[in-house]
């Protein structure tokens, strides 16, 4: 996979614990920026100073963000702590990068609708479960049949996140098109059972081990399903996997153009604009925070900020000086 052989092993280490190919790929290309930092050394022969070196480095040459600079500390003590079984020790006094985040951008409620008449039919559940029950791009595309809840009418996000679990609310309108999507799946299903090469969808080792057969069920396909069967790159089994995240995107975008809208979009948009309405509706902060999955309250604040600003938050003082012209 890896043209080295060293990150080739923390990659095969890192999968052997289930973690997922997007954390793998994301730990290794840091890992690689910081032995490339130091010519190449051999991170065993390196020190916690060579790793505050890089990290002021990201910061100050870099001038990445407080976030980025966040992921590449954890992609190292990941490699140090665990993989080499080196602990890294006296971390505190590096140059701690200050270029904030972007501040969300956030739609209307008008805008949505807007950016929804104009989704393809075929993609409107998507889109809409997306906004209407605040879900990050991936977690959308991995949803299994099973985790729609129908009768609680909530949507179960497993392994979100920071490995997190957690329920977030179901818009009951779409309950019909879940329906038809759900009928859909099995009609796959049945013709996938009808080919002997196929393996069934792909399961973590546990669950596989403790389900038997579970692979081959209904419940435990993906809600939106890939079109075609592919080779697993890890077993080498035909399966059906979900549908590329990267389509969710493009959609989004297609629909904002023909729609007229001029605020860049993406999948995050509809995120940070479900969470904006919630709170412009009453619903506490503590709430919305569990809704979106945010381990700390002060990431939801953001759009408590958001809403403040505006002028509904703010009176301009221009709106009270145009009232005497």
């Amino acid at each position: 996979m890896y043209k080295s052989p060293f990150l080739n092993e923390i990659s095969d280490f890192m999968m052997a614990r289930r973690y997922s190919k997007r954390t793998i790929k994301t730990y290794i290309t840091w890992i690689r920026a910081y032995i490339n930092f130091n010519d190449k050394k051999h991170p065993s022969e390196l020190s916690s100073s060579d790793i505050k070196r890089f990290l002021t480095h990201l910061a100050v040459n870099r001038n990445v963000s407080a976030s980025t600079q966040a992921i590449a500390l954890n992609s190292l003590a990941y490699l140090y702590n665990k993989f080499l079984e080196q602990p890294i020790e006296n971390m505190g006094d590096f140059k701690r990068a200050k270029r904030q985040a972007k501040l969300p951008v956030v739609l209307t409620q008008e805008e949505v609708a807007l950016l929804l008449k104009h989704v393809p039919q075929q993609y409107k559940l998507l889109i809409g479960m997306l906004y209407g029950s605040g879900l990050r791009r991936m977690e959308l595309v991995r949803l299994r049949v099973n985790d729609v809840d129908k009768s609680m009418k909530q949507v179960r996000i497993w392994n979100g996140k920071g490995f997190k679990h957690r329920f977030t609310t179901l818009a009951v309108e779409l309950l019909p098109a879940i329906e038809q999507q759900i009928k859909r799946i099995e009609l796959l299903l049945n013709d996938d059972l009808k080919n002997p090469d196929y393996a069934g969808v792909w399961l973590p080792d546990a669950l596989e081990r403790k389900y038997n057969g579970a692979n081959k069920t209904l419940g435990w396909q993906y809600l939106f399903a890939s079109v075609r069967l592919s080779i697993d790159p890890e077993s080498n089994k035909i399966r059906r996997h979900h549908m590329d995240e990267s389509m969710v995107n493009k959609v989004i975008k297609q629909a904002g153009k023909i729609a007229g809208l001029t605020k860049t979009i993406s999948s995050h948009t509809l995120r940070h604009s479900f969470a904006t309405h919630l709170l412009q509706s009453g619903v506490d902060i503590r709430t919305v925070q569990s809704q979106l999955g945010h381990a700390d309250v002060k990431t939801t604040e953001i759009y408590t900020h958001v809403l403040k600003q505006g002028a509904d938050g703010v009176k301009s003082p221009l709106s009270e000086l145009l009232k005497t012209i």
